[in-house]
């Protein structure tokens, strides 16, 4: 079982033929790290993203008000 899959993608033919002129370049690993680092710091917006809108649902509380709470449960 492969741990890789497939994904296409379509670009104008002029820039293709540029690629191709560059046949020095790997462009299938190039397009891969690239993809894999936009992929990462996508994720990275999102976890953000998903922590603030979380934190914004949670109620505002002064640290003594935690202390204060937390001591009279013992």
């Amino acid at each position: 079982m492969s741990t890789k899959s497939v994904y296409s993608i379509r670009i104008p033919v002029q820039f293709r033929k540029m690629m191709d002129e560059m046949d020095y370049v790997n462009w299938q690993e190039k397009i891969r790290q690239l993809t894999i680092r936009l992929i990462q710091e996508e994720s990275k917006k999102r976890l953000l993203w998903d922590a603030e809108s979380i934190r914004k649902k949670m109620k505002d509380v002064e640290a003594a008000e935690l202390i204060r709470e937390d001591r009279d449960a013992h």
